[in-house]
């Protein structure tokens, strides 16, 4: 090798070094931050983008769905043992219910109007004692044509309750208040002079089971809800 082609081979190895710490001051020079936040903002380009639906927001009631026009909303919720108070709600007010003082143990009433939907009266009925079955009889056939009567139960609905409350209670077309038993949990939609569509959610009954009771001695709460067309008459 030639003196030349020696110092050209220094000279090529200090350019290589020049480059290399030039490049070294110019990448500390630049903020490590963005230069990661633009890298991985390259590297999620690719990726598919990820909507979160939004929670649905409650209707009437708490109904999922709003209800149609010209309905009204309700939903009836049973007690559910000691502690757990029922509930009548309908066009988005409580009837009845803990806050408003108004719910005891035994059979929850409340009567509304069906031509204009707002509530007539609420009253509960102990059933477990006291002489309570025939003031619920009288309160039934004192609501007057066109209404609607809404019954709960909380804690127990049945020990005391007669064959004559229990006929009344059927008229309004309760297909379950004679398999009503102790404690069980109990909620129904009745009505006098009124012409229920046979879609909507009317009655349901849940007997006390020692083997599957929510609450102890005391079956889990139920509960109807749906949209009542409005009186058109």
């Amino acid at each position: 090798m030639g003196a030349k082609d020696y110092i050209k081979g220094l000279l090529l190895i200090f350019a290589s070094i020049c480059s290399w710490y030039s490049g070294y001051l110019l990448a500390q020079s630049i903020p490590h931050e963005p230069l990661s936040n633009a890298v991985n903002t390259v590297l999620n380009l690719g990726e598919k983008t990820v909507l979160k639906s939004p929670f649905p927001k409650r209707q009437k009631c708490d109904h999922r769905t709003s209800c149609p026009p010209n309905t009204y909303s309700y939903r009836l919720l049973s007690g559910g043992g000691k502690d757990k108070y029922a509930k009548i709600c309908f066009e988005n007010e409580l009837l009845i219910s803990e806050g408003k003082g108004n719910v005891a143990r035994g059979i929850n009433v409340a009567i509304v109007n069906y031509k204009t939907g707002k509530v007539i009266d609420t009253k509960y009925f102990d059933m477990f004692q006291g002489d309570n079955s025939g003031p619920l009889t009288q309160f039934i056939k004192n609501a007057p044509q066109k209404s609607l009567i809404l019954m709960v139960t909380h804690d127990d609905g049945s020990r005391r309750l007669k064959n004559d409350t229990k006929n009344a209670v059927e008229d309004l077309g309760s297909k379950e208040i004679k398999n009503i038993q102790f404690r069980s949990s109990w909620v129904f939609l009745g009505g006098k002079g009124v012409d229920f569509p046979e879609n909507i959610q009317r009655e349901k009954i849940n007997h006390s089971d020692g083997s599957r009771n929510r609450y102890m001695d005391w079956p889990a709460e139920i509960q109807i809800e749906g949209c009542i067309p409005h009186d058109t008459s």
